[in-house]
């Protein structure tokens, strides 16, 4: 990495080696916040059109005769079935089923039918809809009076399902953090940013070229200080695994791009999972300018790099 005299005023490093050291040392082992668990929001939303057909579905529980009950309601209320899906934590509407494969031969059943509100289903319709709801379990669940309320039930299924997006709240966590700093370094200095950047974005709001690998790239931030663009990219690793030998790499190229382009690229990383990473780490901060963490950034590194 680029050494400068601002690292010996900030966190007291006086060579290249010691600043990595110094970023290996104060890697955050978290930055959860209270919004990171849950998204309370989204889990009722994709509830809230659905209340009144899972408040239907209660009449299921502990029916002897379930699979004649459910064809009675769905003819009474075919709105219903749109909610079989979700309550096995599915979101799909169409499903290929493969039912044998053991004659050398794929064989599979095709329930392409809408499970969305529909005002009636035919026959054959409600026949595939209770065979779905039989062989994923769901009818013989609420046979046994296992699940007590459809509505309580998918609230559970739901925020299991919003689980899965824990991975990208702690990277925009990441990148709220660094944003903070951004924020009030653009505005104190007069500068101007772009979150997500695309090249397309850079091109129209600064006629700046910036040379991407793939179209679909968008860059955390793009700063403009009126002669430089200054690509700065985050993210977090609580974590070790394959994927942060990739990514250091991945970061090299993008330098390489950047730097024949005449801009500027900083990268700011941090988590524990750099701790077993550290060599693909170590080879990205000896070939790219400016590689920081959140602890450095805080020390003020970010704007002395953003004001040289």
């Amino acid at each position: 990495m680029k050494f400068s005299p601002f690292f010996r005023d900030s966190i007291n490093c006086n060579s290249s080696e010691e600043v990595f050291s110094y970023l290996i040392n104060t890697l955050k082992e978290s930055i959860t916040k209270w919004d990171y668990f849950v998204n309370w929001n989204n889990v009722f939303s994709h509830i809230k059109d659905l209340e009144i057909s899972l408040n239907i579905l209660n009449y299921l529980i502990g029916k002897e005769n379930i699979e004649e009950e459910f064809r009675n309601l769905l003819k009474k209320h075919p709105e219903v079935a749109n909610a079989i899906p979700l309550l096995v934590a599915c979101r799909k509407k169409n499903f290929n089923i493969l039912k044998d494969f053991k004659n050398g031969e794929y064989l599979y059943e095709n329930y392409s039918f809408d499970f969305k509100n529909k005002k009636s289903h035919n026959e054959d319709e409600i026949n595939k809809i209770v065979e779905f709801a039989k062989e994923i379990g769901l009818l013989a669940l609420f046979q046994s009076r296992r699940i007590k309320n459809c509505l309580d039930y998918l609230i559970g299924v739901e925020v299991g399902l919003d689980s899965n997006a824990r991975k990208n709240r702690g990277g925009a966590m990441m990148e709220d953090i660094v944003e903070f700093y951004i924020a009030k370094i653009t505005q104190r200095r007069n500068y101007q940013y772009i979150k997500q950047a695309t090249a397309d974005k850079v091109r129209d709001e600064w006629n700046k070229v910036m040379t991407i690998d793939k179209s679909s790239r968008r860059i955390d931030f793009a700063v403009f200080k009126g002669d430089e663009l200054i690509l700065i990219e985050t993210n977090f690793y609580a974590g070790g695994g394959s994927k942060l030998k990739s990514t250091a790499g991945e970061y090299r190229t993008m330098f390489d791009f950047w730097s024949n382009d005449g801009h500027k690229f900083i990268w700011i990383t941090d988590g524990y999972g750099w701790k077993k990473a550290k060599k693909p780490l170590e080879e990205t901060f000896n070939h790219i300018d400016y590689l920081l963490n959140l602890e450095m950034v805080a020390k003020g590194l970010l704007e002395k790099i953003l004001c040289e």
